[in-house]
């Protein structure tokens, strides 16, 4: 039984240790480590051939400038990936539960976005916050709640 309406809230352990920092080192000992082998084993193979099928389908539809996020994208997705499977097991935490993980990765990469659009096509990107054809009386307000609607854009994704 809970004590408070606030307790859902709190990390939940089990026996003393924190479930999130299982869940979130866990990963990281899943990745492919280099070995001196000619040959290497199963599942860093399917290891290699999951991060190159992955890799061609992110940057498939992208310019040759967004293959710079290739490695950044990759790795969170086998992050996140691989946190949400935790998370099927009984009596495990899924930590991309928690706002926080998700606030943690969302206003960062927001923010990337939203600058590097700024800095590299200012127009294209000011022209995003009015909209083609709106009556003069209401550029101010429409600006307003544009920029407005750009700043709650991470928590409402």
């Amino acid at each position: 039984m809970m004590a408070n309406f606030f307790s859902q809230f709190e990390s939940p352990s089990y026996m003393g240790v924190p479930l999130i920092a299982i869940a979130i080192v866990l990963p990281w000992i899943l990745f492919p480590t280099p070995s001196s082998r000619w040959i290497n084993s199963r599942l860093i193979t399917i290891q290699g051939w999951f991060i190159n099928r992955f890799t061609n389908q992110l940057m498939l539809p992208l310019n040759m400038g967004g293959h710079k996020w290739a490695l950044l994208l990759t790795s969170l997705m086998i992050f996140l990936f691989s946190i949400n499977m935790l998370g099927l097991l009984p009596y495990t935490f899924t930590p991309t539960t928690q706002l926080s993980l998700n606030m943690g990765f969302a206003v960062p990469l927001w923010l990337a976005t939203v600058i590097i659009g700024m800095r590299n096509q200012p127009t294209i990107a000011l022209g995003h916050l009015l909209p083609e054809g709106t009556p003069i009386p209401l550029i101010p307000v429409l600006i307003i709640i544009e920029t407005i609607s750009l700043f709650i854009r991470p928590l409402a994704l």
